[in-house]
């Protein structure tokens, strides 16, 4: 590989906001913020929503309200 020309490829500290929950994987992503973890200085980057907390992960969906929309379908589309 050429010299200076990649990212440097190290440990990041992502924290998801969703559940206050953090993990420690090697990436190149940038960021300024760092955080000390196990004695360690790392660069921390805050996610909305990661694996911990989305509902599609956990099993914790949200149920949506849909008799209103299929009468209104029906009505609008001549259904029975």
């Amino acid at each position: 590989m050429k010299e200076g020309i990649h990212p440097e490829y190290r440990p990041v500290v992502f924290r998801d906001a969703g559940s206050g929950q953090s993990f420690v994987i090697r990436s190149t992503a940038k960021t300024k913020d760092t955080v000390e973890r196990d004695g360690v200085k790392m660069p921390i980057i805050n996610l909305d929503t990661s694996h911990l907390s989305h509902p599609f992960y956990t099993g914790k969906s949200k149920v949506a309200e849909t008799g209103g929309r299929i009468d209104k379908f029906k009505k609008r589309y001549g259904g029975k």
